[in-house]
């Protein structure tokens, strides 16, 4: 079994950006910008938005946090989006989700300019990725097939599965694993909490991407000997042992599934850190699409 670490393939894709930067630098040319609009005080997305923002500071990208109340109106966060929209100084943008229930997410994220939109949600990028076009990926799933490349895992011709069916990681996931492309060319089999005979299924995958958000779902008995799982999942749970007094759980029961596995990625450590990577890679992108 060998461990599929996100946090070292992370840096090693900080320490590229940085190079990217430096060189840009060097030749008088622009600095990548990103830009994190947050709308209220949930702890874990502003956990998230403090970690893209760090990053940014590493690999030397400009940032800037906007911080909005919770009881902003939506006509104000979309007048907030088209300015950024309209700033030439800001390469690309994220709109944190998940927002206050009164704001409709569907409608801001279609506000979001599609050759900003480095979080990759938008429609037209959804498209073009359906199409195998170039587009800007949705981060997470992009982390997961760069992982996937950089452990040189053969997928052509293999049966992924892929549990969990949500616009941010499954569905995304799924058309990424079929698609004619080096990381891709799969069988895909996407399930969800109504599949029936579900651990069947999951026991025929080669590769299982599990994106669920059941801390432990996938159990021994639901993998085969020798296959690659990719855990998607991360959940704190009580742990009162713990001097943080939580533990990070995935959907994967790690423990006993590990033995099992050819490649496992682990929680903490594994795809979280390669979301924040895409993302960078996502806004250096976009300022080269703009031709800076």
């Amino acid at each position: 079994m060998q461990l599929l670490d996100g946090k070292a393939t992370a840096e090693k894709i900080r320490e590229e950006l940085k190079l990217a930067v430096e060189t840009r630098k060097s030749r008088g040319q622009k600095i990548p910008h990103l830009a994190a609009v947050i709308v209220g005080s949930d702890g874990a997305s502003r956990t998230y938005v403090n970690s893209k923002v760090k990053t940014c500071e590493k690999v030397g990208f400009k940032s800037t946090l906007i911080e909005l109340a919770t009881d902003i109106s939506e006509e104000e966060l979309l007048a907030k989006v088209n300015d950024l929209n309209l700033d030439d100084e800001i390469d690309g943008f994220i709109v944190q989700l998940p927002l206050p229930k009164h704001i409709d997410e569907h409608k801001i994220t279609l506000a979001i300019r599609p050759s900003k939109d480095v979080d990759g949600f938008h429609p037209e990028n959804i498209g073009r990725m359906m199409l195998n076009l170039p587009c800007f990926l949705p981060a997470t799933p992009a982390g997961i097939v760069e992982l996937l490349d950089r452990y040189a895992i053969e997928t052509s011709g293999k049966h992924c599965v892929v549990i969990g069916r949500s616009n941010i990681v499954g569905s995304p996931m799924s058309i990424l694993m079929w698609r004619n492309a080096k990381i891709g060319n799969c069988t895909v089999t996407i399930t969800h909490s109504r599949t029936k005979h579900l651990d069947e299924i999951s026991k025929s995958a080669d590769i299982l991407i599990v994106a669920l958000g059941k801390p432990e779902f996938v159990t021994k008995d639901m993998v085969k000997d020798g296959a690659v799982v990719v855990d998607v999942g991360i959940h704190r749970v009580e742990d009162a042992s713990r001097r943080s007094g939580f533990k990070l759980l995935g959907d994967v029961k790690f423990d006993e599934v590990a033995p099992k596995c050819s490649f496992i990625s682990p929680v903490p450590g594994g795809v979280g850190p390669m979301t924040i990577a895409s993302l960078m890679i996502n806004t250096l992108r976009a300022m080269d699409l703009k031709g800076n």
